[in-house]
């Protein structure tokens, strides 16, 4: 048993016998803690304790669970929640240095026709490493016809700010984040990829459409630009608007919708301030021609990941928005009224770690990752 949660799990095993709770899924049985939130009364079932610094998490049709682990390895947890000791073979070779690694994965919206998988990974190359995506075929727990078809550049040395999540939208178009790797007047230079967000074909041609694709100073693959660093993006179910929020300084994580060739104002505005030292950064809150925030963080929480709720297993969270929380290792559940958060409440802090992705899985439960050395898969279930 996993030493952080023996405690809560005796606690756990002595709540179900009260309650009468005769049967729960094979994978529940390992450890599951109550807890009594402001909307529904939740088990948290660890589904593994056995992943490396989990980052990201996608559903196979199936019923199995891909997950991506940020030193390189992408594994296979199945339907009963066993964990496959092999890896899936053929992911490309990553640079594991700092906050780089291999990242996000997705699926393609097709892909019980064609099999593609998408992922995001640094990789190095000429001036350093940066932030990739390739695609490859999942067939028989191997990547193949694997190819590259985004590099971000110009590439530079560090592990800072990779970005790195994955969306296609209805469109079927692919969008990307990309951090500004630290080196800050990049992400409002257009001629550079760091610092924005991107969107590209499936195949990682350029849409036609694109906001620069006829400005011969810019990347054409550039949909926004002024980004920090974001690592949380999810379509809204009713307006299929991309939101998007992403790591501020000290002070001003903040949450976006996306719009083609906004520039969001990094580092010339924001509501944060240098770390430690607490100086100002840029102009100030706001300036013209600069995007304001729908909402924002101070303190900051260091989100990652990000879902809407739009299940019925869970009823009294529809609706709602869910963003992971590094720094508070918590899930920040939001309350909306159209654009505007309303209000807000915190899960779990303190209780698993750092939460670095969540989703909503076909089952309409909530899944979540804990980044650690020791890192869980967790599912949220209504009692």
């Amino acid at each position: 048993m996993h030493k952080r949660y023996l405690f809560s799990s005796i606690k756990s095993i002595a709540c179900i016998f009260l309650l009468g709770l005769a049967t729960v899924p094979a994978y529940a049985e390992k450890e599951t803690t109550i807890f009594q939130t402001e909307k529904h009364r939740v088990k948290a079932e660890i589904i593994t304790e056995d992943l490396e610094y989990p980052w990201s998490l996608a559903f196979l049709p199936d019923g199995k669970m891909l997950v991506t682990e940020k030193p390189g390895r992408l594994r296979l947890i199945d339907k009963d929640g066993k964990l496959n000791p092999s890896p899936i073979a053929g992911v490309p070779k990553v640079k594991d240095s700092g906050q780089g690694g291999l990242m996000d994965i997705i699926l393609h919206p097709k892909f019980n026709e064609n099999r593609w998988i998408y992922i995001s990974y640094s990789a190095t190359g000429d001036g350093g490493y940066g932030t990739e995506v390739a695609r490859a075929k999942l067939i028989d727990q191997q990547l193949k016809e694997l190819e590259v078809i985004f590099r971000a550049l110009p590439k530079k040395s560090g592990g800072r700010h990779f970005g790195s999540r994955l969306l296609f939208d209805k469109a079927g178009k692919l969008f990307l984040t990309i951090g500004e790797r630290g080196k800050r007047s990049w992400a409002q230079e257009l001629d550079k990829h760091p610092g924005s967000t991107i969107r590209l074909n499936d195949d990682g041609s350029v849409p036609k459409d694109n906001p620069f694709i006829n400005n011969s100073k810019a990347k054409p693959e550039i949909y926004t630009y002024g980004n920090r660093n974001a690592q949380g993006m999810a379509l809204h179910p009713e307006t299929n608007e991309i939101w998007l929020h992403e790591h501020g300084p000290q002070g001003g994580d903040e949450i976006n919708i996306i719009k083609a060739g906004v520039n969001y104002g990094w580092p010339v505005i924001t509501y944060g301030v240098n770390y430690v030292i607490g100086t100002k950064i840029g102009e100030g809150t706001a300036k013209a021609g600069m995007e304001q925030p729908l909402h924002y963080w101070d303190p900051s929480i260091a989100p990652s990941g990000m879902a809407f709720y739009t299940g019925s297993e869970l009823d009294n969270w529809k609706g709602d928005l869910f963003v992971g929380s590094l720094v508070f290792e918590s899930l920040v559940r939001l309350e909306l009224k159209g654009n505007k958060v309303t209000h807000e409440e915190r899960l779990f802090e303190n209780e698993f770690g750092r939460i670095r992705d969540v989703r909503m899985g076909p089952d309409e439960y909530l899944y979540f990752l804990v980044d650690d050395s020791e890192g869980l898969l967790i599912r949220l279930r209504p009692i």
